[in-house]
C-alpha cells in the first residue's frame, strides 16, 4: 500500500457537515450530531466564530452538495434494506458517520467502511478519542484503491460477495485514475441483484473555467484525476452490466444491478 497521509479533503467534508448542524436552522437536510464529536473542539469553535465563511456562494454550494448527497445515499440505502439487502460498503469512508448514528432499520446490515489505511487509522483514533463505540455490525477495511482490488481487500473481512450489497461512494471517484474507477464499477457489477451503487462524479471544466476546489485539493496532495460527462458515464455503467442508471443531479448518480 502506498505511503500516504490521512485525507485532508475528508476532514474538510466533515467540517462542512458540522457547519450544517451548527449554522443552519432545523430541520436539517442531514441530521449528523456524531460529526460534532469527531471534530476537534477548535474546529467547532472556528465554525461558530466564522459563520460568514459558510455563506460565501462557492462554500455554500459545496456544503449543500455534501449534505444532500449523503442524505440521498442514506435514503437509497433504506430502500435497499426494505428490498432485503443486508450488506453495505462505504467506499472512501473518510469521516462518514452513518454507521455510528444508524437508525433501527439498519440493524440487519453488515456495514464495511473501506478507506486508505492512513485515513482508516485516523478515523479510528478519532472515534476512540471521542468515546464513540464501533457498533458490532461495522467493520473497518483498509484498501488502497490504486494498488489493491476490492475483491482482494475485502477477502480478509466478513464480506460475502454472493450477497446483494449497497455501495456508497461519495466524493471519491474524482481522486482515482480511470483504471481504478473501472475496477470499482466491475466489482459492483459482479455482485448479485439487487445490488446498487450511489456515487458522485465530476464533469470536465471549460478551458477558461477556474476551479478553486480542485486547486485546493491538489495543494493538499489530492489532485483530481478523473472527470467525465454524464452521457459517457452512463454508457460505461451499462457496458459493465448495470440495468438501471439514475442521475439525481449532474453530480450524483445511482446504478443498479
Amino acid at each position: 500500500m502506498t505511503d500516504r497521509a490521512a485525507s485532508a479533503t475528508a476532514l474538510a467534508v466533515a467540517t462542512l457537515r458540522a457547519a450544517h448542524q451548527l449554522l443552519d436552522s432545523p430541520p436539517h437536510i442531514l441530521e449528523d450530531p456524531v460529526v460534532l464529536r469527531l471534530l476537534e473542539p477548535e474546529v467547532i469553535d472556528r465554525i461558530r466564530a466564522n459563520p460568514e465563511r459558510f455563506e460565501a456562494p462557492p462554500v455554500r454550494r459545496l456544503l449543500l452538495h455534501v449534505v444532500a448527497r449523503s442524505r440521498h445515499a442514506e435514503d437509497r440505502l433504506a430502500e435497499a434494506v426494505a428490498r432485503g439487502v443486508r450488506q453495505c460498503i462505504v467506499l472512501g469512508a473518510g469521516f462518514d458517520t452513518f454507521a455510528y448514528r444508524q437508525p433501527a432499520w439498519a440493524a440487519p446490515l453488515r456495514i464495511f467502511e473501506v478507506d486508505h489505511p492512513a485515513s482508516r487509522d485516523a478515523k479510528r483514533a478519532r472515534l476512540a478519542g471521542a468515546g464513540i463505540a464501533v457498533p458490532p455490525n461495522v467493520e473497518h477495511v483498509a484498501i488502497d484503491f490504486e494498488t489493491t482490488s476490492l475483491v482482494d481487500g475485502l477477502a480478509t473481512s466478513g464480506f460475502d460477495p454472493r450477497a446483494a450489497t449497497f455501495v456508497s461512494w461519495l466524493g471519491v471517484m474524482v481522486y482515482l485514475t480511470e483504471s481504478a474507477v473501472d475496477a470499482v464499477f466491475a466489482f459492483v457489477a459482479a455482485l448479485p441483484p439487487p445490488s446498487e451503487i450511489v456515487f458522485t462524479f465530476t464533469a470536465p471544466k471549460a478551458p477558461d473555467e477556474s476551479d478553486e476546489i480542485a486547486e485546493r485539493a491538489a495543494a493538499a496532495g489530492e489532485p483530481w484525476l478523473t472527470r467525465i460527462e454524464p452521457e459517457p458515464l452512463e454508457q460505461r455503467l451499462r457496458a459493465h452490466g448495470f440495468s438501471a442508471v439514475t442521475f439525481l443531479t449532474s453530480r450524483v448518480v445511482s446504478a443498479m444491478r
